[in-house]
């Protein structure tokens, strides 16, 4: 009997390369925000690189779980796991709010472990909503989710400091074009395994043309250490402080709704449904990989959507090829060189190579949305509501400057507001009196059938 997909063990090269290109795709935002917040709180470079390797390195744990899973923990999907950006916020809130800096890494760490135990113990209660994620659903949250990843290509396209003269120079946006017109012409004009990897390669081709730009920086290389482990408790014991821990519950609420999505759109691109079993171990593995990761001086973990992109352009759907991207991820944070070479890549290089990524997470979304009914008014309207109030935080980043801090963790979230929006409405349109105008298949835009035969005046 053939494996699924999902299930095939590839020769080791390319198992290597590929697993290799979802580090790439990934590190970027796996690093953001220790940097953040171990700036906010004034680290030495030396404590910043080791808060660096250990967010690298249970990332890498928290792919494991997915990927391969124990017992009933893992979606056993191509997912990877790293920090989420949805608690830098509430990170930089705490670290404000603390008088005395050394603590707050042991109050976020003490806020994260209970967040992460809670959200374990819920995960098969939440992973029941998957009923509410019809393709009309589904379809609508994919889309947002490349839609809301593009401002990060677009960032990283423009240069490495947004507080530099040369941001968003002439010399950053060329170069991310060219990594973009390299990935395109590799994927157009070569086959097989060249082809599936176009992505790395354009990375690797991007940061040697950007060289005599002087561009490319090899000093992190130079000045980082071989070997370097996460020792527990570096920063000091977890401390618990009732404010950082419901905070981080409303993030960890915020991170397992995203999961919900990224799992249910990841099976659809890897044609392997996830359903609620599927949701609940993928779930556990996102809870119980954030509880552990304080332990190692990690922050919260939670699915990253950028490399459902990268599954969705290069079609390789095993679990095994982003296990061993978990295994990179360990042996980076093991190995502080071997985490620096991925620093190497300039980050306009990332953001040709994102557009490409991010965009197919979109094409995936609309192509669900193609089979979700569209012709049926309700969904239109379902779609075109959702949309729009997922697109919020992404066109006025300052729309909710009125509300509670706590309250624009979620909203701020376009992909968590929009995922609201569409389930509330699927649920008014699609199942609070079902049948009344299930059927009605008009334009938005255009009178139904009853108007219509009204005469004209």
């Amino acid at each position: 009997m053939t494996a699924h997909p999902v299930d095939e063990k590839l020769p080791a090269l390319k198992m290597a390369t590929t697993g290799l290109q979802h580090v790439a795709a990934m590190y970027a935002g796996v690093v953001a925000p220790p940097l953040i917040v171990g700036a906010a709180i004034g680290l030495s470079g030396t404590e910043l690189t080791f808060l660096t390797g250990a967010c690298l390195f249970t990332a890498g744990l928290a792919t494991f779980l997915q990927t391969i899973g124990i017992w009933k923990i893992g979606a056993r999907l191509p997912f990877v796991n790293g920090v989420t950006f949805a608690g830098v916020a509430p990170m930089t809130a705490v670290v404000a709010s603390t008088e005395d800096k050394t603590d707050a890494l042991p109050i976020i760490f003490g806020a994260v472990i209970v967040a992460g135990v809670l959200g374990f113990i819920a995960a098969p209660f939440f992973s029941k909503a998957v009923r509410f994620f019809p393709p009309v659903v589904t379809g609508t949250v994919i889309t947002l989710i490349g839609v809301s990843l593009l401002p990060v290509a677009f960032g990283w396209a423009q240069g490495p400091n947004p507080a530099a003269d040369d941001y968003g120079s002439t010399t950053y946006l060329g170069l991310a074009a060219a990594t973009l017109v390299i990935v395109l012409l590799l994927r157009r004009f070569t086959r097989g395994f060249v082809k599936q990897i176009a992505v790395l390669l354009g990375l690797v081709i991007g940061t040697l043309i950007a060289i005599p730009f002087g561009v490319t920086d090899f000093s992190p290389v130079a000045d980082a250490d071989i070997v370097g482990f996460p020792t527990p408790f570096h920063f000091g014991a977890p401390q618990f402080q009732v404010a950082a821990i419901v905070s981080m519950i409303v993030v960890m609420v915020v991170s397992m709704t995203e999961s919900t999505a990224d799992m249910l759109a990841l099976g659809e691109i890897v044609e392997r449904p996830a359903d609620e079993k599927t949701i609940a171990a993928g779930l556990r593995a996102d809870t119980l990989g954030s509880a552990i990761s304080p332990l190692f001086n990690g922050f919260m973990c939670s699915a990253f959507a950028q490399n459902i992109g990268l599954v969705a352009m290069t079609r390789i759907r095993s679990r095994y090829v982003v296990a061993t991207g978990g295994g990179f991820l360990v042996l980076m944070g093991l190995c502080p060189m071997a985490a620096s070479l991925i620093a190497v890549v300039p980050r306009p290089v990332l953001g040709g190579a994102g557009v490409v990524l991010f965009g197919s997470v979109a094409a995936s979304g609309i192509q669900t949305l193609v089979r979700a009914g569209l012709e049926k008014d309700n969904n239109v309207l379902i779609v075109a509501v959702s949309l729009a109030v997922g697109i919020i935080p992404i066109t006025a980043p300052a729309f909710y400057h009125a509300f509670p801090e706590t309250a624009k963790i979620v909203l701020d979230s376009g992909i968590s507001t929009g995922c609201v929006a569409a389930v509330l409405l699927n649920l008014v349109f699609n199942h609070l009196g079902k049948g009344q105008d299930a059927d009605d298949v008009t334009h938005p835009m255009e009178a139904g059938e009853d108007l219509k035969a009204l005469p004209a005046h």
